[in-house]
């Protein structure tokens, strides 16, 4: 059985009641491999295996702070000087707690097939932080691979989370989880290569052959180019995904499209290997900076929304620390710094006064800090039934060549 396979039987386990006596009735079990055999060991050994009611119900207990916490995050997702992290070092000062932190996460599939063995079998891999984006948290919430908070030691998340992102789909009272960072999906341009970029499908423009790149997250890079085919996708049907996705096959068979990437285009369009790709509002302020000759653009159509959270995964060796962490963060003059660095839109009420205070060119910022009239064009992904999940991803998997 493929990765692939065992994913999709995942999902399926995810979104049904189904008991081990019927899988193996349907003549899976046998397939499976050693990891999704430790999967359903992990699920309890017991009669119910899915249905979204995996969710942990006991939550973090208090405990004596550990001497270290093991955060795992996405690149450049946190304040650097001169090679250090000061908000780090600030947490440590005051709890005398020693962050190891690991930029180990370019991508949510990739990192979820990574570790997903390790949570099977009830381990962290030592891991006490991880940062997912809404949907792959979904999933991992649901699978039971995810700690509850106990909300009690949260009082700076419960008072200054802003409202926006109070409730949301996958996690609607936030028992699970706790926003890191939102932000913005649109085109990243290296505006002396390429001046007149305005709209999502000027990426296909044959001007740019080769200097293009796309995204590897699904939601991403389908979202964006079904807005270029007038296809909204927070609404949008599986045929409309697909459809995308055959443009986009159709644009990697003729050269248009040069690879498909993380953050990785950090690299390519200072070097000038990219002149035109889908990128994060964040990275893109960062290599503003850098050179004024790259600029974030919201297309014309429309652009993705999305927002990464803070999970303590099952089996974290420091999961009271884990939350003395996430509540300390959640204080405006703690994130204003954090801000100031990866520049997305922060989810803490009161940053943007802490901000102005440390660098107002940074508060007064619209990728940082959108207009009404700005996320107006925004669009969250539509949220897919496991089996349409496996039939876009499957499609999309395939032209990026994973």
């Amino acid at each position: 059985m493929s990765e692939r396979d065992i994913d999709k039987m995942i999902d399926e386990l995810v979104e049904r009641e189904i008991s081990r006596r019927q899988l193996f009735r349907f003549g899976a079990a046998g397939a499976m491999s050693m990891g999704a055999a430790s999967f359903l060991a992990a699920c309890g050994g017991g009669s119910s295996l899915g249905g979204g009611t995996h969710e942990q119900t006991k939550v973090v207990q208090k405990s004596a702070l550990g001497t270290e916490l093991n955060f795992s995050n996405w690149p450049l997702y946190i304040d650097v000087a001169h090679g250090k992290h000061p908000t780090l070092e600030k947490f440590q000062k005051k709890f005398g707690v020693h962050v190891n932190y690991t930029e180990e996460i370019n991508d949510n599939t990739e990192f979820f097939g990574k570790i997903r063995q390790q949570l099977a079998n009830g381990t962290s891999g030592g891991r006490d932080i991880i940062v997912m984006t809404d949907w792959m948290a979904g999933k991992m919430i649901k699978l039971g691979y995810i700690e509850k908070l106990n909300k009690q030691f949260l009082p700076n998340v419960q008072k200054n989370l802003i409202p926006a992102l109070q409730h949301i789909d996958f996690d609607p009272n936030r028992d699970y989880s706790v926003p890191w960072q939102s932000g913005q999906t649109g085109l990243i341009v290296r505006t002396d290569k390429a001046p007149d970029v305005k709209s999502v499908n000027d990426i296909f423009n044959p001007k740019y052959k080769g200097k293009v790149t796309m995204l590897t997250e699904m939601r991403d890079t389908v979202g964006l180019t079904m807005l270029g085919m007038g296809k909204d996708p927070t609404t949008g049907s599986v045929s409309d995904m697909l459809a995308a996705i055959d443009k986009v096959d159709k644009y990697v068979k003729n050269g248009q499209i040069r690879r498909f990437t993380g953050n990785d285009y950090l690299k390519d369009l200072p070097h000038g290997d990219t002149w035109v790709c889908y990128g994060w509002s964040g990275d893109a302020v960062q290599l503003e900076s850098d050179n004024k000759n790259i600029k974030f653009i919201h297309p014309e159509e429309g652009f993705m929304l999305w927002t990464d959270n803070m999970l303590i995964p099952v089996g974290a060796p420091h999961p009271y620390t884990a939350e003395v962490f996430m509540n300390w963060i959640y204080q405006p003059e703690v994130e204003a710094p954090i801000e100031d660095y990866v520049n997305y839109v922060p989810p803490v009420a009161g940053t943007k006064a802490a901000l102005l205070k440390i660098d107002p060119s940074v508060a007064k910022n619209p990728l940082i800090f959108p207009t009404a009239n700005v996320l107006a064009k925004g669009h969250a992904f539509k949220q897919l039934s496991p089996t349409d999940e496996d039939k876009v991803n499957n499609a999309f998997q395939k032209v990026i060549g994973a």
